[in-house]
């Protein structure tokens, strides 16, 4: 089978502890078919972890499942997940939280949105009160 010939992949999760690494495992498989280099493998995983926490966390979705799409090309692998949330105000994302602060703090969470962008090479959210959809894309 060659990349042109592969269909995109689906995947339906139930937000229950650990099950995000169904997903990360659908990733890691396509990554590794389409031959990207480990650290881009594990910056994908990490990515992939950090939006399924923020989604079981904070979507008060009520079906309490997660929708994926891995997308491939010749270039990169592109993963789309939303989930039927409330939604929220993307204008409001701190995605640069202030270290100091949160290390005095004893609230140590806020970091995802950061580390997912900081680890993918484009990251989309679109949100509103039917749910939220996350685009990320890695480049080979």
């Amino acid at each position: 089978m060659t990349l042109n010939s592969l269909p995109e992949v689906d995947l339906v999760i139930p937000m229950i502890p650990n099950i995000e690494l169904a997903a990360t495992k659908t990733a890691v498989a396509l990554a590794e078919f389409m031959n990207f280099d480990e650290d881009k493998i594990d910056e994908v995983r990490l990515a992939l972890i950090e939006a399924c926490i923020n989604a079981f966390e904070h979507s008060k979705s009520e079906d309490r499942k997660l929708y994926f799409k891995f997308i491939i090309d010749e270039n990169s692998l592109t993963v789309i997940i939303k989930d039927n949330g409330k939604g929220f105000d993307v204008s409001l994302i701190n995605d640069k939280p202030n270290i100091n602060d949160k290390l005095k703090s004893n609230y140590k969470r806020g970091w995802g949105i950061m580390l997912i962008k900081n680890l993918m090479d484009s990251v989309k959210i679109e949100s509103n009160n039917n749910g939220t959809i996350l685009t990320m894309t890695k480049l080979k």
